[in-house]
């Protein structure tokens, strides 16, 4: 290994079809997608010190955020600087916060390393992470197949940890069966689970008198679902979905307070904390000033920043402004949500770049929490921004 943070090693197998239908029978079925290779097929070494603070940062700022989420809870005020939508209030204020660490048990951090060992927090999907299948499943067997252990091994273990407890009958996503990614995700979670569950498309499911029931007409109690609970607000069903969760007919998964830490805003909101003194004692605030970036819910910046909408997904809605304040890239794949939900601004950081098979690639970090424990990583490589048309590469730590 060099002093550099990531080191890339290994050449793409030549027999890649071979190795694809491996991963497939493993679960992975979309490493190759119509003709593209998603999975690049070789491994980004990570320094172990770099490793033990990456995970140091994330138990932190894990907490970090769940005392923020305790703060801004049952504040409609604070709610409106999240951008969560109205139509949601009623229904965050009318449940128990879960305890402390357990807001959300399956979520996913998102982070800038660069190549001289800082770490920066881009953001938090607390809500319907994905990548779950690339961390839990292919990251292991790749690195196996190169003579080495996975710290991601762990992931299914706290899976079924969690779900012992959430105790959901099924799963649920958009276009079960058809969408591979996410198709493949809540497979995988059901799997590790070890739970008897059956998995259904979102737009089978539907509510009759404030229940909701399969197409099969079976009622539904208590549901895991990757369904962007922001879009609630914007559904047909949305208002439906609401008063189930409100009148204690469904339990979903996970948790509506989710949300909370989900938005971006929250960031904004901790930035602002830290900025005037508040809530936080002196090792938080350390870890906010080291790991976290300024941010803010209106664009003070003059140069050198980024826009995201509070509830942007796979890269959409970011917008990258150079040192002079001049749009310098955006993202044009990914849906905007920034036409729904108000944005924020954040300091910009660099990604760290990595020689690859398919070129030179910027590096993003994820970490997941599940059950409360920082415990997977996941590699995606690409453009500047982070979007769908990101490569998966699998990361090890030596």
């Amino acid at each position: 290994m060099t002093d550099r943070v990531f080191e890339v090693t290994g050449e793409p197998d030549p027999d890649r079809a071979g190795r694809v239908k491996q991963l497939y029978e493993l679960g992975f079925t979309w490493a190759d997608l119509e003709d593209e290779a998603y999975w690049i097929d070789q491994i980004v070494w990570m320094r172990q010190p770099v490793y033990e603070e990456l995970m140091h940062a994330s138990r932190m700022l894990w907490m970090i955020l769940d005392k923020a989420v305790r703060y801004v809870h049952r504040r409609p005020d604070l709610y409106g600087l999240l951008g969560i939508p109205p139509l949601l209030w009623e229904m965050l204020d009318g449940e128990l916060l879960a305890e402390p660490g357990l807001i959300s048990r399956y979520a996913r951090f998102d982070f800038a390393v660069a190549h001289d060992g800082s770490i920066k927090l881009l953001e938090l999907n607390a809500d319907t992470p994905t990548g779950y299948v690339e961390a839990s499943i292919a990251t292991p067997w790749i690195l196996s197949q190169a003579g080495a252990s996975s710290p991601n091994e762990v992931m299914k273990d706290l899976v079924a940890a969690a779900w012992a407890v959430e105790e959901p009958e099924s799963a649920a996503c958009v276009a079960y069966g058809s969408h591979l990614e996410d198709s493949g995700t809540i497979e995988a979670l059901v799997r590790h689970s070890g739970r008897t569950m059956t998995c259904e498309d979102c737009l089978e499911l539907w509510f009759d008198n404030g229940y909701l029931k399969n197409k099969d007409g079976k009622v539904i109690n208590r549901l895991f679902a990757l369904y962007p609970k922001e879009w609630m607000a914007v559904d047909d069903a949305g208002e439906a979905m609401a008063y189930a969760i409100e009148s204690g007919r469904l339990t979903l998964f996970n948790p509506p307070h989710s949300l909370l830490l989900q938005s971006k805003g929250l960031l904004a909101a901790v930035w602002g904390l830290y900025e005037l003194g508040l809530l936080f004692d002196e090792e938080e605030r350390q870890a906010i000033e080291a790991y976290m970036l300024p941010t803010y819910n209106k664009p003070v910046f003059s140069g050198n920043f980024v826009s995201k909408s509070m509830f942007g997904r796979e890269g959409g809605s970011v917008r990258m402004f150079d040192e002079t304040g001049h749009l310098e890239i955006e993202d044009e794949e990914g849906f905007d949500s920034s036409v729904l939900f108000p944005s924020v601004y954040q300091k910009r950081a660099e990604l760290a770049k990595i020689e690859t098979a398919e070129g030179e690639l910027h590096l993003l970090t994820g970490v997941f929490v599940i059950n409360g424990t920082p415990c997977g990583l996941l590699g995606r490589a690409g453009g500047p921004i982070t979007g769908n048309a990101s490569h998966f590469i699998a990361i090890g730590v030596k």
